[in-house]
């Protein structure tokens, strides 16, 4: 293939080109997951409620009247904005489930069915209709009809237990960790069941639970109490049970992180801060005899790293092929040559004419690569669009915006 014949090929269709994807819901576990769709191609209409939109419109820093977050978390989307209660609302999802291969919604459960949206009524008009349900405790069981965020889900899942220092109180990850986890299960569900489809030609729904994708990452914790009695307590920094693995403070007053648990990993670390003998020390070969004498090892390598700014403690380790990083700010990724380099930093222009820097796609495909189309859209700013595309006149979309049913937005750099 000569140069020019490269040039004017057709670009590659991208992994999800094709899918339509119906998003119902607000914030952020159902709306991440139709995020990572949208990203590898897939056509996801989101629908919010007229006047106000989703909340996350107005969630934490604020550039005008948008948050910036929500140009990371509503990328690649197309805004219709209806009246979910009203009938005439219904009657517009009805048609869009009708072409629809995924639904992701992240009510109260039982809240779609009260609207007739329920999995029993849009699966009779798609029957190749996949649904993610993304809620606090799951569709069934004593619990489904409480509250429930993702804080919650972090605590009843067993994460929160084990976050701070011994005998104080527990810290929340930074992030909306159990919304994530949760929309990612909701992903792996959405694509698994489209693989079954191929086979019978059916859809079926996704039942995910914030506290049990939370769960799901507790690695040893129910086989350690079930098996031995061990209940797994809060450990600061370290890693219970892995040696070493820890933070450590610096003569700067900064912090170092190692993570020496390999078994030959260990004996360089060792070796790398001067303490041969514990390198050679036969008790300490292996994983449980370190995490047998954990304090006496973190001691050496604390007692090492107190007298040495954390620069020369990276350099050392580095040499040494040791595991070692320092905690990252959003400045220190920013200003990262790594992350530069892979390209994990993306400016886009919103609709407001200013530049953003947002985190690029992930997962990386190397032949049908994600990509972002801009920020997030302005409230119903696709409302038109769509119906259009459902056959929907003006006139009585015209009708229907006059009775506060549809809204669109027209007006640049607005949100509402």
């Amino acid at each position: 293939m000569t140069r020019a014949d490269s040039a004017t090929r057709a670009p590659q269709p991208m992994a999800l080109e094709g899918l339509k994807v119906l998003e119902l819901g607000q914030l952020i576990a159902g709306p991440f997951a139709t995020k990572l769709l949208g990203e590898f191609g897939a056509d996801v209409i989101k629908i919010e409620p007229p006047g106000t939109g989703d909340p996350l419109r107005r969630w934490r820093v604020m550039r005008g009247d948008t948050s910036l977050w929500w140009h990371v978390q509503t990328r690649n989307k197309r805004s219709v904005s209806l009246d979910l209660k009203s009938e005439q609302g219904q009657d517009i999802v009805k048609r869009l489930v009708a072409e629809a291969d995924i639904v992701v919604e992240n009510f109260s459960p039982g809240r779609l069915e009260k609207w007739g949206l329920g999995w029993e009524a849009l699966s009779a008009i798609n029957p190749a209709l996949i649904m993610v349900r993304i809620s606090g405790y799951g569709q069934t069981g004593p619990y489904r009809d409480l509250p429930g965020f993702g804080v919650i889900g972090e605590a009843m899942g067993g994460l929160r237990y084990l976050s701070g220092h011994p005998g104080e109180s527990s810290v929340r990850v930074g992030v909306s960790i159990g919304d994530s986890l949760s929309a990612l299960y909701g992903v792996i569900g959405a694509l698994l069941a489209l693989q079954e489809r191929q086979r019978s030609g059916k859809g079926q729904y996704i039942d995910v639970a914030l506290y049990e994708s939370v769960f799901a990452m507790m690695e040893s914790l129910i086989p350690e109490y079930d098996g031995a009695g061990v209940i797994r307590e809060p450990s600061g920094s370290a890693l219970p049970g892995i040696t070493p693995s820890n933070a450590y403070r610096c003569a700067d007053g900064t912090e170092v992180l190692i993570a020496g648990n390999g078994d030959s990993i260990f004996k360089r670390l060792m070796q790398a801060i001067g303490r041969d003998d514990l390198a050679a020390d036969p008790n300490l070969e292996h994983n449980d005899g370190r995490s047998a004498q954990a304090a006496r090892i973190d001691t050496a390598i604390n007692d090492w790293t107190r007298e040495r700014k954390r620069a020369d403690v990276l350099e050392t380790l580095e040499a040494a092929r040791v595991p070692c990083g320092r905690p990252y700010n959003a400045k220190d990724i920013v200003e990262d040559p790594h992350y530069a380099a892979r390209r994990m930093l993306e400016t886009i222009t919103t609709d407001d004419g200013n530049e953003l820097k947002v985190p690029a796609v992930l997962p990386r495909l190397s032949r049908t690569p994600g990509r972002i189309g801009g920020g997030g859209p302005r409230l119903g700013a696709h409302t038109q669009d769509v119906l259009d595309e459902l056959g929907i006149d003006r006139d009585t979309q015209a009708r229907l915006r006059e009775a506060g049913i549809l809204y669109e937005d027209s007006q640049p750099g607005t949100t509402s």
